[in-house]
């Protein structure tokens, strides 16, 4: 009944407006991942723009924001909010287990973003200030028990996790949290990030603000860390300079404490989850005061944002069917995302997985709330 108890917790914990600088983000984060799958990132002359701007840093700006959708979704009773979690992991697991059956050429993110949801649960509890402090520990201690635990087993990321896995979970789930492309221990710091700054009034100026002004401070001063520490020294330890300009896959070796002074992409050292971890911070604060001084400039990224599951597993299997890379395939692909989020959002509905995903999640809560 439209009028129960039920309906009207569940509809007050969906009815706040979407937040067009959140979406716009988003789509930033979904539009530079597809630009490292298919645009080059490093060649003979050196690192290319999309290297050193999205490498890495997309798809962590993508994990931050998972943890600020959580967080803002949150707004039903935990028990109810913590069940709709579930369903939503299991959808999004089974979403990227069907894409790398594809055979695609590149990683697929969303059985990692599953095992992440998982971890979300227990945090729905957590006071803002813990999360918070959880993100900076995680950042710091995660590399090192990473690194510990990785002693003496094979150098990932290994193959893809698929429906293979179900037969023998355990390697698999080494895998997803240690070793694979976008290791869980570490990107819990993402996630942590995200759920404090969800919690945050984002409709202020003032913490768009901070998160712009702090997330870059944060970002360069990694980076610079990252230059003071690795001394000559250290970087005849890891094998020179030219190690600096390998694309790594998640993780990075354990045989010298001396990459831990690197910010590479994509190597879950402090620096690089400190790095990345600000400037995802600091485009989600971009972001909202753009929505809020110029929103019509933000609406082609916000229409793409809020189409992210869809978009992305249709880009996946785009590539796994027909393959192809360079700039023309890049434009197809954010010109089809356009069409496709324009469409969505005239139409007012939701893209077809994000309704699956999240229309069975609601129907979870309700349940829980009528019972």
């Amino acid at each position: 009944m439209s009028g129960s108890p039920a309906a009207g917790i569940d509809a007050a914990a969906t009815a706040a407006p979407r937040l067009a600088g959140v979406d716009a983000a988003r789509g930033l984060a979904l539009l530079g991942m597809m630009a490292t799958h298919v645009l080059p990132l490093h060649t003979a002359a050196g690192e290319t723009v999309v290297g050193a701007v999205a490498a890495g840093r997309a798809s962590a700006l993508f994990a931050v924001l998972l943890g600020v959708g959580i967080s803002l979704g949150a707004r039903a009773p935990r028990g109810p909010a913590a069940a709709g979690l579930v369903v939503r992991a299991v959808l999004t697991g089974v979403v990227g287990l069907v894409l790398v059956g594809f055979d695609p050429p590149v990683a697929v993110i969303l059985t990692y973003y599953a095992l992440l949801i998982l971890v979300a649960i227990p945090l729905l509890w957590a006071p803002t200030p813990l999360l918070a402090a959880g993100a900076v520990v995680a950042a710091v201690g995660t590399p090192v028990l990473s690194a510990l635990l990785r002693a003496g087993l094979p150098a990932g990321p290994g193959a893809q996790v698929g429906f293979a896995a179900l037969g023998d979970p355990g390697p698999e789930l080494v895998t997803l949290l240690l070793t694979g492309y976008y290791p869980v221990l570490t990107w819990t710091t993402y996630l942590l990030a995200g759920m404090a700054v969800g919690r945050l009034e984002l409709r202020s100026v003032r913490t768009a603000g901070w998160l712009l002004g702090g997330g870059a401070a944060l970002s360069a001063a990694a980076t610079g860390a990252s230059h003071l520490l690795l001394t000559p020294e250290g970087l005849a330890a890891i094998g020179g300079a030219r190690q600096l300009d390998v694309q790594r896959y998640g993780t990075l070796p354990t045989d010298t404490w001396w990459w831990f002074a690197t910010e590479l992409p994509h190597t879950g050292t402090p620096l690089d989850l400190l790095q990345t971890t600000g400037a995802a911070l600091a485009v989600l604060g971009l972001c909202l005061l753009v929505a809020r001084a110029l929103p019509w400039l933000v609406v082609p990224f916000a229409v793409i944002g809020a189409v992210p599951l869809t978009l992305y597993a249709l880009h996946v299997v785009s590539l796994a069917l027909f393959g192809g890379e360079g700039p023309a395939v890049y434009l197809e692909h954010v010109a089809w995302c356009l069409a496709i989020g324009t469409a969505v959002r005239l139409l007012r509905v939701r893209g077809p997985l994000e309704a699956m995903v999240s229309g069975t999640a609601r129907a979870t809560r309700r349940a829980m709330i009528a019972s």
